[in-house]
């Protein structure tokens, strides 16, 4: 995928060039401007449609043919979407082509006016992945692709039934130029429709069909309706009121160091008004302590004849029915 660097980072080096200016249709007549950025560009999108014998191509059409050769329903389905996605492809990257450098100029004046050519720390990338696009693919097609090379050294193993490059290779001649045959296709469409049919373009638009489609490819298909609608949201309330609402500001707090001392500290403030200083009142409060033990003593002893209770859930029964009637008292407060 080395040949969508040039093509991205030409990108970036025309919203440089008429100040961080993103809307194509603000763009145009920048080949006069800017011709080594469109040398870049026109670069990564020959890469990018599969123009023969670039690196795109080979990435692309192997694919393509490879899942042709499994001579399946998946293979042929995968073949066919590979194809009409080839056309898509050429079609918007020669659609941005031809609106930035090669339409009027469309935009602000002033913008337009001032743009220039990346600086010579922009500039070297840009020639060094051109190289890349250009002639990466054709030298090491049999190291990465192929089969007539023993570069590898056997270091990657591919079972046999699973080995299609052979297959690929003896599908009809026909079969392999359709993803060629629809990338020049869509490239074509591109100018066609931008150069000569731009006020039909216009006008379709604006009827309820070109409304309709308008808005469902403006909206990206609605896939991030459906992505914010049925997941994102879904994530997002159980995250607040299940895990931060219900664990972490409830479970974690009450059991915490932070519900320890918020439940005990009242209780404590009320016990520590028994502190008259009559003996008489400690008394009191030591009998009513050794009635309670013995009580709870031989309390444990019965319900242990009956029921098999652990000392530990016993503990933790205790504790949650302390907060309990601890947050009755502060509500009531």
């Amino acid at each position: 995928m080395g040949f969508l660097k040039p093509y991205f980072l030409s990108a970036g080096a025309v919203i440089h060039a008429i100040s961080d200016e993103q809307d194509m249709r603000r763009m145009g007549g920048l080949v006069q401007l800017i011709p080594f950025t469109y040398c870049m560009m026109l670069i990564g999108s020959l890469a990018l449609m599969g123009f023969p014998f670039l690196t795109g191509f080979y990435s692309k059409d192997v694919i393509i043919e490879v899942a042709y050769a499994k001579y399946s329903l998946s293979g042929h389905f995968a073949h066919w979407f590979g194809c009409m996605a080839a056309f898509f492809t050429a079609f918007y990257s020669f659609r941005l082509v031809y609106l930035t450098f090669l339409a009027r100029p469309n935009g602000i004046k002033g913008v337009i006016g001032q743009a220039h050519e990346v600086p010579l720390v922009m500039g070297i990338p840009l020639i060094l992945l051109s190289f890349g696009s250009i002639f990466l693919g054709y030298l090491s097609r049999d190291m990465i692709i192929g089969i007539g090379t023993d570069f590898w050294q056997h270091a990657i193993f591919v079972l046999p039934e699973n080995n299609l490059f052979i297959e690929s290779e003896f599908i009809p001649v026909y079969i392999k130029l359709i993803p060629t045959i629809f990338s020049f296709s869509g490239a074509i469409l591109a100018i066609i429709l931008n150069h000569y049919y731009t006020k039909f373009l216009y006008t379709s638009s604006l009827t309820n069909a070109g409304l309709i489609l308008y808005a469902f490819l403006n909206k990206k298909w609605y896939f991030d309706k459906l992505y914010n609608e049925y997941l994102n949201k879904p994530l997002v309330a159980f995250g607040y009121f299940v895990s931060f609402r219900g664990l972490d500001k409830g479970l974690v707090e009450i059991l915490g160091p932070y519900g320890i001392v918020s439940s005990f500290t009242p209780l404590t403030k009320k016990v520590s008004k028994f502190q008259t200083g009559y003996i008489y009142h400690y008394a009191f409060i030591m009998l009513i302590g050794i009635v309670l033990l013995l009580t709870i003593i031989n309390l444990w002893v019965i319900v242990q004849s009956y029921i098999f209770i652990d000392n530990r859930l016993l503990f933790i029964y205790s504790i949650i029915l302390l907060f309990f009637f601890s947050s009755l008292n502060k509500n009531s407060l």
